[in-house]
């Protein structure tokens, strides 16, 4: 038999062969099949038939088949005619059986000899054969490449695709384009093992293969999947879509749509009726996403999701937060009452800008399911990266190493989906493996509008999904005027991300039944399209009468349903009358129970302080200077490196680097999960951090120190980040947003780069917690410095934090016993620049032991990574110390004789300290350095300027004087003196450009300030 199957498998290169010769027109395959057609040719199953169907093949006859089969080969005249008969059926695929014939009887007559050759003609052309049957795979895999194109996917029946430079060929027209004709639609052929068109049948006429691939590609549903270059994959979604009646919907389930269709449709007629005149940004014409969501809910929730995070912008969002995260009704309608006073700090923010968090049970899998709706502005597409973060630290504190318990669902408008550059670097983060969620289902509510612009002019690309092939994510489009076809396509895209654990879109195919908002008119710009939607027909009524019509409900029944839900609506409206106060936090996404109390509020108002003992110094110090595994190799400058370490533990001191290792450490040690992430930050952009060890002579073997410190220390985490600051900064949000237990830090490469990602910076940092009352811990490192490196590698433009902070410059505090604390409670962020390793030591740490969360921006050093006067000692790091929000002058000068007094920020005071000592001016000039720029503080300040009270003031800063702290400090020093004496300026000039591109000016730019800033005989600017 093996030889047999042998002997049929060598037949397949030599037709191959054979057809490779005829004219290209008559191989027309699809542009994606061009690799290989011996490939294509080699899939092809012939069968082999049995022992028992061939009686005269056996181990001992199977050399002289082989030696009958070479001998054909050279010339079928070599061979009797009923062993020509043999090879030619079995080449030609027939089945068990019928490839032997019986051979003419000896010494037959001439009319039997005559029947011998009559049926050597009769049988089946090999080579028009083999061809028709690749004309007819080629056929099969143009409708899996191209059917989507012709797909009835718009309810509109405009369609804005434009595929003219592609047109689809497929249908019964044109299959002479596949060399086949009309004739051969009645011709059986066997169907190839990349469809499942067949179901339990092995071969189909070819109308009734075509019939089946229309139904399967070109209905209400298009695919897009033949660019996955997975081959398991690929099957698995033809088998989804192609086996015949399996988008077969059960009655059960017709009705369940329906009421769900009814609920989404008569939600937003409600809130019409109620509110004709108010912005809410309904979501009439793609009423199927409430059904479309819940399925996809059910799915993952019978495969054991526990928890589901979403993220979305505006449209259709009040819908989502009643229909599918179940926010109470009442709550939502009091939201469109003008006169509800605010009950919560802050500003707070629209009505469909909100989150929402809900724990409820699951009736279809009957479980109990986590649904969080993340907050957002109005920057569309910017929640994205902050739902993965979430849903990544979820995974993470839960131990879902494989994104089975907990997942995320985001919803895009179509313009935005293709226009939003967020979109594409989200996407790029889904199989890192420091970022991946495991799979994230994507839904598109596809208006075909993007405001007021037209699709022609809003992408380059076809559709707007095209973006989500970069990662291999299939895209199923579907018309979402076909709610039964939209559950399926949900349905399938559950089961994909719970198979593959990758990220799949869902395109709904829609319209926009009003403007962009309620009170836009849209017939401005799309007088055609919307003269055709006023005639459209709501998919609720289209699919009542449909299931009316089966007999699945009465009208009676259906008109019940609806009056029920339109009473639930009455009555929340009825309650939300009552409701006097907008309580904010009840829209909180992310609640911390346990670290508040149950009003919100933090449960005390101490903090400790931040120093540790002597002893875990030391350890934590040793560590950061050792390699902890055996046998590992690592770089000869690494080792250097360790060696210094190990000499400033041993002097009690340490270094910036040094200083970050405590910090790290002793709250790993404590319990609390630290996160680093950014771009080369495993290293560090200027090569000082080492927190990853690669051996030297084994690939991909690395050692994280860090990971050493304890044995029951809580997990570490560095990862070097894809070269991205807005998805990434975002990412690192959205982690920071599930637990306040968890240091989580975002290094930029230079600190200027931030301004990539000002979206999440101004959108979510700066204001979070003032539109939502959602609190955040997270650290931003941002390198800083005049170092004469050029305009884009210098500043972190401080002046930008410091213009966002919401404190008053000209109000004098309430100094009160824990003034200090009250000031970060009531801040909207912390702004610092550190001088010193040991004050960066203890922010980070007040950072996880303060009874709050407040952001932390950190303007971190270049050059005083290795300054031989930036090291701390241990002694500043002890317990009973703490940060220093300012430094005092710690010179000899007597306050009395002091003549002037530097208050500066970071680096500049090694500067100005390097100076004051080559004038000998330590007597007559104190240099006093605030750390905490804001919140301000105001105390220190008065203190020092009554220490020094014969002194003059001057700030003297590197940056320009447009830029940096100048214009925040001047007037809250002002304010702190009550506005008896003018604050002086030494720096550098206002100017355009954060820095000059020329060392030299830039050295002579610096003498100038150093000048200005020691010039006591005149006063300054």
């Amino acid at each position: 038999m093996h030889r047999l199957r042998t002997t049929v498998a060598r037949l397949r290169p030599l037709a191959a062969a054979q057809i490779l010769s005829q004219p290209p027109r008559q191989l027309a395959v699809e542009s994606g099949c061009s690799s290989g057609k011996f490939r294509t040719f080699s899939k092809r199953h012939l069968n082999t038939p049995s022992l028992s169907a061939e009686p005269f093949l056996n181990g001992t006859s199977s050399n002289y088949v082989e030696e009958m089969y070479y001998a054909w080969l050279e010339n079928p005249k070599n061979v009797h005619k009923s062993w020509d008969i043999f090879f030619r059926n079995a080449n030609a695929g027939a089945p068990p059986g019928a490839a032997y014939q019986s051979p003419p009887p000896l010494g037959g007559t001439s009319q039997t000899l005559a029947e011998a050759q009559a049926m050597v003609a009769a049988q089946p052309n090999v080579e028009k054969l083999v061809k028709d049957h690749l004309a007819v795979q080629s056929l099969i895999r143009a409708y899996q490449v191209r059917g989507h194109h012709i797909a009835k996917l718009d309810p509109l029946e405009i369609s804005c695709v434009d595929f003219d430079d592609a047109p689809c060929t497929v249908g019964f027209q044109n299959v002479g384009l596949y060399g086949l004709a009309e004739s051969d639609l009645d011709k059986v052929f066997r169907l190839p093992t990349t469809t499942y068109i067949g179901g339990s049948e092995s071969a189909l006429p070819l109308s009734e293969i075509i019939r089946r691939l229309e139904n399967a590609y070109c209905q209400s549903i298009g695919v897009e999947f033949m660019f996955i270059n997975d081959v398991e994959q690929c099957q698995w979604i033809r088998q989804k879509f192609e086996s015949p009646g399996v988008m077969t919907t059960s009655s059960e389930a017709q009705r369940t749509l329906l009421a769900r269709m009814i609920r989404s449709t008569r939600f937003e007629e409600f809130l019409q009726k109620k509110w004709s005149s108010e912005k809410r940004f309904g979501l009439e014409g793609c009423e199927s996403l409430i059904p479309a969501l819940k399925t996809i809910i059910d799915r993952s929730s019978l495969r054991g999701v526990e928890s589901v995070i979403m993220g979305m912008s505006h449209r259709g969002r009040l819908n989502v937060l009643a229909n599918v995260i179940r926010k109470e009704l009442d709550q939502i309608f009091c939201q469109f009452d003008s006169k509800l006073e605010a009950a919560d700090e802050g500003s707070g923010d629209v009505k469909y800008h909100l989150g929402m968090y809900h724990k409820r049970m699951n009736r279809v899998s009957d479980r109990m399911v986590s649904l969080s709706l993340v907050a957002n502005p109005s920057h569309l597409e910017a929640v994205d990266p902050v739902v993965q973060g979430k849903t990544k630290a979820e995974q993470f504190y839960c131990g879902d190493t494989e994104g089975n318990r907990v997942m995320s669902i985001l919803l895009h408008g179509d313009a935005a989906f293709a226009g939003q550059g967020i979109v594409y670097e989200t996407f790029h983060l889904s199989d890192l493996p420091s970022y991946t969620t495991h799979g994230t289902i994507h839904v598109v509510v596809n208006n075909q509008i993007g405001f007021t612009t037209d699709p022609r002019m809003a992408r380059s690309s076809a559709y707007p999904t095209d973006v989500a092939r970069v990662v291999n994510a299939p895209i199923f489009h579907v018309n979402a005027d076909d709610p039964e076809a939209v559950m399926y396509v949900c349905e399938v895209a559950a089961e994909w991300r719970n198979t593959f654990h990758k990220d799949v879109v869902v395109d709904l195919v829609c319209y926009r039944r009003n403007g962009h908002n309620e009170m836009d008119e849209p017939m401005f710009t799309q007088p055609l399209m919307y003269k055709r939607i006023k005639k459209q027909k709501g998919v609720l009524q289209k699919f009542a009468e449909k299931v009316i019509a089966q007999g699945l409900v009465t009208k009676e029944q259906y008109e019940d349903q609806v009056a029920v839900y339109d009473q639930i609506c009455e009555d929340a409206y009825t309650r939300s009358k009552d409701e006097k106060i907008l309580h904010i936090k009840h829209w909180l996404d992310s609640p911390w129970p346990e670290f508040f109390t149950l009003e919100g509020t933090p449960k005390t108002m101490i903090s400790p302080p931040t120093g540790i003992s002597e002893d875990e110094l030391g350890h934590i110090g040793n560590i950061a200077a050792s390699v902890p595994e055996k046998d590992f190799t690592i770089h000869g400058g690494l080792s250097r490196i360790l060696k210094a370490r190990a000499n400033m533990v041993s002097q009690r001191v340490c270094d910036w680097a040094l200083g970050e290792y405590m910090a790290f450490g002793s709250l790993l040690k404590e319990g609390i999960h630290v996160r680093l992430s950014g771009q080369d930050v495993e290293r560090g952009t200027f090569s000082h951090r080492h927190h990853v060890l690669h051996d030297q002579n084994v690939d991909k073997r690395i050692c994280v120190p860090m990971s050493y410190v304890s044995p029951d220390q809580a997990p570490y985490t560095v990862c070097n980040s894809s070269l991205s600051e807005y998805a990434v900064l975002g990412f690192e949000l959205g982690y920071a947003m599930a637990s306040p237990n968890a240091l989580v830090l975002w290094e930029a490469q230079f600190g200027d780069f931030n301004n990539t990602a000002q979206c999440i910076i101004d959108q979510f940092i700066s204001s979070g917690q003032a539109k939502w009352v959602r609190q955040n811990g997270i650290v931003l490192l941002l390198p800083h410095g005049m170092e004469g490196m050029g305009p884009e590698h210098s500043s972190a433009r401080p002046e930008r934090f410091l213009q966002m902070c919401n404190d008053d410059p000209d109000v004098f505090p309430n100094l009160c016993p824990d003034f200090a604390v009250q000031q970060l409670h009531d801040c909207n962020w912390i702004v610092v620049n550190c001088s010193t390793p040991a004050n960066y030591f203890h922010v980070l740490r007040r950072q996880i032991l303060q009874p709050f969360r407040k952001p932390l921006i950190v303007f971190t050093p270049k050059s005083l990574l290795r300054h031989p006067e930036a090291k701390s000692s241990f002694d500043d790091m002890l317990p009973d110390t703490e940060f220093q929000r300012l430094i005092p002058d710690c010179g000899p000068a007597a306050p009395d004789k002091v003549k002037r007094i530097l208050f500066c920020s970071g680096k500049i005071y090694y500067e100005l300290k390097r100076e004051r000592k080559n004038r000998d001016m330590d007597e007559t000039v104190a240099v006093v350095r605030i750390e905490q720029l804001s919140p301000f503080p105001f105390d220190l300040v008065k203190a020092e300027t009554e220490r020094y009270v014969n002194a003059d003031m001057v700030w003297c800063q590197e940056e320009h004087k447009n830029q940096g702290y100048y214009h925040y400090v001047k007037p809250r020093i002002r304010t702190t003196i009550g506005g008896n004496q003018p604050v002086r300026y030494a720096g550098r000039d206002p100017a355009a450009a954060p820095a000059t591109g020329n060392k030299q000016t830039h050295l002579s730019e610096l003498q100038r300030l150093l000048d200005t800033a020691f010039d006591l005989e005149n006063s300054g600017k």
